[in-house]
């Protein structure tokens, strides 16, 4: 959530107030007792900043253990050092945590804060109730006590100023299962503070090696078996992403289903998918803060901007903020971004096309993804082929190879579809328009078959343009053409037929292929039928043959070059 920003504000100026005050007060109330032995001190530091920058790993949940070291430094070196020490461990582990935006940086003061205000009280209680730096825990079960309480203190107050501000500042739950994993293993592990001081001050810095290596060493295993979960995890779920892309047999919705999936998986803010076409990467998708947005834009030179880049080295490429890839900078992604990550779409050997991906934050990808992304894009690039071929096989089978319209095939399953729907009230009419060319047998044999295939071509061209988006247009067979017109009563058919008829009449065809090769113009004509269910037909047959024959009865017997209606009488 939006922080405000004088609450950021008030982070900055608490800690310039409270804590180099509270040090100056810390180190001459209760100074620190090391006799001047800075390379102990260097090696504790190294070691609880190694704790908290190698953190535990359970279900996903980063635990930070530092409280046995800090018990630890405290019980030899005093309260002064701990609160130096607490201090740069909570630095690592906001650095672990990748906390780099400078609208994030309030959390360093206020974090630095509640660490600072947990240790000062635990101090000041462990003094107040007797306690005293370096003391002797083999022989003194009081000092063990306090040693315990301390540490206890400490870990409930942390967790009590964790829940307070989470709750006023973040507004999140009081308790949750973080909680409860936390507290376990903190208390599993301050028994380990308490054995690194004994040991520490029986065998020296050897003990930070005797108790440090091993919990270090967990620390490193959890990691490890963590980073492999994750990376199970996003092959899983990019096997899952190959089958869902699979199953989708349009190429629009391959596309929309890549995009959506990687911004589900992935910290994407700007999604671009780019496709090599005639020596360009021409833009086909694009998503920008979760919204798909117009494609619409200029297409890239093969060597231009960060996809050019990677198209000629064929390599993916990462980028952790934006002044790595600004010089190369020369495309579509907005100057908010920080983060890129950009990966060459491969099928058999050859590019296609180009993914890139982009977040506001820094650093937000890690190399592993890449690997991820391969293979996705390698789901993605079969996806495509198979969509393509399946649209091209589709068209193929439903289109008039030459005129491109639909053929007879898929106008009679939409006939039978629109009738059904006719049949359950769902449509109120249906309309059919039949067509015919007068004489284009003639044209044929005077012209030739290829001008005949010149005026196929500009007639469907005119009927497209004068139905639009009323009604289907087909080529019924030969010379014959028919309109499906849902929805539209006879006098709105006959209307149509007529603006078909005068859209034919009117303007002269264009020959350039004629037998004579010299372009000729010549005038054309059709002859049309119109019916229209229920009034006329009872079924889809019907409905056709009713309107061939005012076609043939009504508009060719009675001179051509005219629209007739079916009727019954």
């Amino acid at each position: 959530m939006e922080i405000k920003p004088q609450i950021k504000t008030a982070a900055f100026l608490m800690w310039i107030l409270m804590v180099p005050a509270g040090l100056w007060f810390t180190y001459t109330s209760y100074p620190p007792q090391f006799s001047g032995n800075w390379l102990d001190l260097l090696a504790f530091l190294l070691l609880i900043s190694l704790v908290a920058g190698m953190p535990i790993v359970i279900n996903n949940m980063f635990i930070f253990l530092i409280q046995w070291v800090a018990l630890a430094v405290f019980l030899k070196f005093g309260l002064f050092v701990e609160i130096i020490f607490a201090q740069v461990s909570l630095v690592v582990l906001l650095l672990r945590l990748k906390v780099f935006e400078k609208d994030q940086w309030f959390r360093y003061p206020l974090n630095l804060n509640m660490i600072f205000m947990v240790s000062f009280v635990s101090g000041v209680i462990y003094f107040a109730l007797g306690g005293e730096i370096s003391p002797n825990l083999s022989d003194n079960h009081n000092a063990i006590w306090l040693a315990f309480l301390y540490a206890i203190v400490s870990y409930l107050l942390n967790q009590i100023i964790i829940t307070i501000h989470l709750y006023f500042i973040f507004k999140e739950p009081f308790l949750g299962k973080d909680f409860i994993v936390e507290t376990i293993t903190t208390f599993i592990t301050l028994p380990i503070g308490i054995v690194l001081y004994i040991l520490y001050k029986q065998v020296g810095l050897l003990a930070l090696l005797f108790v440090g290596a091993p919990f270090i060493s967990i620390s490193i295993i959890f990691n490890l078996y963590y980073s492999s979960q994750k990376v199970n995890h996003y092959l899983q779920k990019a096997a899952e992403i190959g089958h869902q892309m699979a199953e989708h047999l349009h190429v629009d919705d391959v596309l929309n289903l890549f995009i959506e999936k990687l911004c589900e998986m992935l910290p994407v803010d700007y999604a671009y998918i780019l496709e090599l076409k005639n020596d360009e990467l021409k833009l086909v998708r694009r998503m920008e803060s979760g919204l798909a947005l117009s494609k619409d834009m200029p297409s890239l030179k093969l060597s231009e901007g960060i996809s050019g880049l990677v198209r000629s080295n064929r390599k993916a490429l990462i980028f952790a903020k934006r002044k790595e890839w600004l010089p190369y900078a020369n495309g579509y992604i907005p100057m908010e971004a920080e983060s890129i990550l950009s990966v060459p779409i491969e099928r058999s050997q050859n590019l296609i096309g180009v993914l890139v991906l982009a977040s506001k934050k820094k650093r937000a990808y890690e190399k592993y993804q890449l690997m991820i992304l391969d293979i996705l894009c390698s789901y993605f690039a079969v996806a495509m082929e198979n969509a393509r071929h399946y649209e091209h096989t589709k068209m193929q089978s439903e289109h008039c190879s030459l005129t491109k319209l639909y053929n007879y095939h898929y106008f009679e399953s939409v006939l039978n579809q629109e009738f059904d729907k006719l049949i359950h009230f769902e449509r109120h009419q249906l309309s059919l328009i039949i067509l015919d060319i007068d004489h284009f047998k003639a044209i044929n044999d005077t012209y030739g078959h290829q001008s005949g295939n010149e005026i196929l071509l500009e007639l469907a061209c005119r009927l497209k343009q004068v139905v639009g988006d009323f009604g289907t247009v087909a080529r019924y067979g030969g010379e014959e053409f028919v309109v499906l017109l849902p929805d539209s009563s006879k006098d709105e058919s006959v209307q149509m037929a007529e603006q078909i008829r005068q859209a034919v009449g009117t303007w002269p065809f264009t020959l350039k292929q004629s037998l004579d090769t010299t372009q000729r113009q010549v005038k054309m004509t059709v002859s049309i039928g119109v019916a229209t269910a229920p009034e006329d037909a009872e079924d889809a047959l019907a409905l056709v043959r009713h309107a061939d024959r005012a076609l043939y009865v009504g508009a060719k017997r009675a001179g051509r070059n005219r629209v007739a209606e079916y009727s019954s009488c």
